[in-house]
């Protein structure tokens, strides 16, 4: 019950918040160009709260799946000529009012990763990672494949590599479909086929058993342990060891261990500068520990925290298009890839129970599907208004009422068709084995 409770409640919290700068963007914009905007609303049907400034009603509604900025003349049947009507204004200007709904579902995303990178995300920098390969699960695709720690992969299905995120993309994309790997291991470039193993649940592949190479990162420091007594911080990036370069986690564990009561300098990269600390490893049991978590672990300053928060907001963008094209293409189901209010809020309430931070980064991800999907070409949404101003642009007239009347007819129908079909899903994700068909 108490689970329940959460999922619900993130999924409000989460969602109003997108929803409130969604449908903001929109408002702000309309008044920008001084359009009258009779409604502000979050959510629908009937007004449970609200109050009215400057000829707005702004309110809280009951349904809380969405919301809405109703404006003066919008509807072309009730259009006066007013100047202050949505229709009055000049199409670039509607355009604008339509865009700006998603263009600030982009900027809250972006806001909300630069602040989790400012304090500090366990996030691994995949674009920034080599595609060299640091473990391979026993049993795997992968071992069975041949492949070892220390290969590179240099390209995917033929199409050259250059870090870890492409080869991730391409392994989760492909459940139960083999994919070629052209591997590197020294001198000796050969084919290798792996095919990732299917998750039942979203219908989405695994790693098939490949991991990445990654130099530890520290993500907690203990209080009073030899690692704060020598100034390690979270965030640090381990180089070396007494010179050593350190590959990975298990490296720099192995190291440690073997160093009880020892003087280790600790070769760091810290907000780009490299830094040298001794620490002396304190004996438990019959092995070294210096009192550090590590893991992935991402932290900059604010400005670059800003910089990192837009170029990962495009690269999920990036994947969602490679994720679509892939549906399309019957390369990946769409009932892995997709999700509705169910699966959103069973996710929201996993993400709050994992942490505030975790929460965040879940609803900066959510912004930028909804952007997306408002951007869409299919009408009543704003991709869909605004392709339909820019062909009247390009005829130089408007359509006809009774052409835009049976277009948003037809939108409202393959979005009601689009909600069936993602709440079907939610049941098959969410629901007992056995009690839908397909399940």
């Amino acid at each position: 019950m108490i689970n329940i409770l959460t999922n619900v409640l993130s999924f409000i919290l989460g969602l109003g918040l997108i929803i409130f700068v969604h449908e903001g963007g929109h408002l702000l914009m309309a008044k920008a160009f001084k359009v009258r905007v009779m409604t502000f609303s979050l959510g629908f049907g009937k007004r449970l709260w609200g109050f009215t400034r400057g000829g707005t009603d702004y309110r809280l509604s009951a349904i809380p799946f969405g919301g809405y900025v109703r404006m003066g003349g919008e509807n072309p049947e009730e259009s006066t000529g007013d100047p202050n009507e949505f229709m009055s204004k000049p199409r670039w200007q509607r355009i604008l009012v339509y865009l700006a709904g998603p263009a600030m579902n982009f900027v809250l995303a972006i806001l909300l990763f630069a602040c989790l990178f400012m304090v500090g995300i366990e996030v691994p920098n995949l674009p920034e990672m080599p595609p060299l390969v640091g473990g391979v699960e026993q049993g795997s695709p992968a071992a069975a494949a041949g492949l070892q720690r220390g290969d590179r992969i240099v390209a995917v299905r033929g199409e050259p590599t250059e870090d870890w995120q492409a080869v991730l993309m391409e392994l989760i994309t492909s459940p139960d479909r083999p994919v070629a790997l052209t591997v590197q291991r020294g001198d000796r470039t050969f084919q290798a086929v792996v095919t990732p193993r299917k998750d039942e649940k979203y219908e989405m592949g695994d790693t098939a058993g490949l991991y990445p190479s990654i130099r530890p990162q520290l993500t907690q420091i203990q209080a009073d342990s030899p690692a704060e007594k020598a100034g390690l911080q979270p965030g640090d990036e381990i180089v070396a060891l007494d010179g050593r370069p350190i590959a990975d986690n298990k490296d720099f564990v192995a190291y440690i261990e073997r160093k009880a009561g020892q003087r280790v300098d600790v070769e760091i990269l810290r907000a780009g500068r490299t830094m040298v600390l001794p620490v002396v490893p304190r004996a438990d049991g019959k092995v070294g520990k210096i009192g550090v978590g590590i893991g992935f672990f991402q932290r900059y300053p604010p400005g670059r925290a800003l910089v990192q928060g837009a170029r990962y907001s495009v690269d999920l963008v990036r994947q969602t298009f490679e994720i679509i094209g892939k549906i399309f293409s019957r390369e990946m189901s769409a009932r892995g890839a997709l999700a509705g209010p169910i699966e959103i809020a069973a996710q929201s309430g996993a993400a709050a129970r994992a942490g505030f931070k975790i929460l965040l980064h879940m609803v900066g991800f959510l912004s930028i599907g909804i952007a997306i999907m408002n951007l869409m070409p299919i009408p009543i949404l704003d991709g869909g208004q605004t392709l339909i101003l820019m062909i009247e642009g390009v005829i130089r007239r408007d359509l006809s009422l009774r052409l835009k009347e049976a277009i948003n007819h037809v939108g409202f129908i393959m979005i009601l068709l689009l909600t069936v079909m993602v709440l079907y899903f939610d049941l098959l994700k969410n629901l007992p084995k056995g009690l839908l068909p397909g399940s």
